[in-house]
């Protein structure tokens, strides 16, 4: 079932703490303006802090269908606009012949229709929607090239594609744009200019909770309040990659696999590698620095009287 868009930022705030996703005001403000306004947003940030996740939600929230384009490099317009079916057209092309007396400019028009026409992510976006406009997630798009970032820049201007066989397709309802970018590159500035900007953070350590809360509810308390403190603690040391939220869910739920109440050194040691993706990073965590991350960490509890 379809919902309205959010008439307010609590509005926003609410829609997404229903999806399970814990937004803070400032997210919340980007995102209701983005709606409001039908302007594109992006999200910027490091892999793993829930950027693609915000899509997801609006997507289950409201309702409408989700459409999600995954970049990379060397990415182009059969992949991501549309193509031709080529095969069925030799076939079509072959049965005419068989028939023989086929008329070459109906059979031309023929073969170059919606019939012979595979929409990708974007022209499927840019067609109606009985359940309302989609929601476009635009994903990583720092992986593809400069090249299919100016098309886009045209896409994303009128809402529209030009197939020189057809014609020009414009949405009847601008969907709804969230793209993501993990900053491998810079994005250009006259695609900036079209959205709406939002920096996703690492979150603080009380929404880290939160968001435990609801992704691992079956974890103790206390065991999600050392993971949080200990994670909190790596973000702040000089690794090649800080682990993200997902990295923190995962861990949680690997620990609870373990049936591990507390962390201590042996549960560390046995699964860093949930939460660190590199081994340069794994090394320079086990052993020692982990036991006195470990100590400060009980430490700091302890004085906090959360022990």
């Amino acid at each position: 079932m379809t919902s309205a868009l959010p008439a307010s930022v609590p509005e926003t705030l609410a829609l997404l703490n229903a999806g399970g996703y814990v937004a803070d005001q400032s997210l919340a403000t980007a995102l209701h303006l983005a709606l409001a306004l039908k302007r594109p947003l992006f999200l910027e940030g490091e892999a793993g802090v829930g950027k693609t996740e915000i899509a997801k939600v609006l997507s289950e929230t409201l309702g409408r269908e989700l459409i999600r384009l995954q970049c990379y490099e060397g990415l182009d317009i059969s992949s991501a606009v549309y193509e031709w079916n080529y095969p069925r057209q030799m076939l079509e092309i072959r049965l005419a012949e068989a028939a023989g007396g086929a008329d070459r400019l109906a059979l031309a028009a023929d073969l170059f229709s919606d019939a012979f026409l595979i929409e990708r992510p974007l022209l499927h976006a840019l067609k109606a929607n009985l359940a309302g406009a989609p929601v476009l997630l635009i994903d990583e798009l720092d992986r593809t090239d400069e090249p299919f970032e100016a098309y886009l820049l045209e896409v994303l201007s009128d809402y529209q594609v030009t197939i020189p066989e057809i014609g020009t397709i414009k949405a009847e309802t601008a969907p709804i744009v969230i793209i993501t970018s993990n900053r491998t590159r810079e994005i250009h500035d006259a695609l900036k200019r079209r959205c709406f900007y939002y920096w996703v953070d690492y979150p603080s350590a009380d929404r880290e909770m939160e968001i435990l809360r609801i992704k691992a509810p079956n974890a103790p308390e206390a065991l999600s309040r050392q993971v949080v403190g200990f994670v909190q603690k790596i973000r702040e040391m000089d690794l090649f990659k800080q682990p993200g939220v997902a990295e923190t869910i995962d861990w949680v739920h690997a620990l609870v696999q373990l049936d591990h109440l507390a962390l201590d050194p042996a549960a560390v040691e046995n699964t860093l590698g949930v939460l660190l993706k590199y081994q340069d990073d794994i090394a320079k965590i086990q052993g020692s620095e982990a036991n006195r991350l470990l100590t400060e960490l009980r430490t700091e509890m302890s004085m906090s009287g959360e022990a």
